[in-house]
């Protein structure tokens, strides 16, 4: 096989052919592909059998009711709580700044 550049003036497309698949026009054109048919769609499914029935979900009960809320109850609950939640973030700063002040202290003396 030569792929050295031909003399001659090239085709362009000449240069990049196989050498059995050159252009030669005393060769006849290769016949056209055939027309595909159409589409026609997909195929037609077979009707389910007479005693089939979808499957059949139950209904849910209803939900039950809910026991009444005592309201009191509940901001006593919730005061007592934030009582409690500012007590340990009271106790927690104290004890914070008893560090700063003796890790200061220990570091300008």
């Amino acid at each position: 096989m030569n792929v050295s550049t031909p003399t001659g003036v090239p085709d362009d497309d000449e240069y990049w052919q196989r050498q059995d698949q050159a252009y030669d026009a005393s060769r006849p054109r290769p016949p056209a592909p055939d027309q595909a048919p159409p589409y026609e769609g997909p195929p037609r499914t077979e009707p389910p059998s007479p005693h089939w029935r979808p499957p059949v979900v139950p209904q849910p009960p209803p939900p039950r009711s809910m026991p009444e809320q005592d309201i009191d109850a509940l901001d006593e609950a919730e005061g007592s709580a934030r009582t409690l939640t500012y007590g340990v973030g009271l106790v927690a700063g104290a004890i914070a700044l008893i560090l700063m002040c003796l890790l200061c202290a220990r570091a300008i003396f």
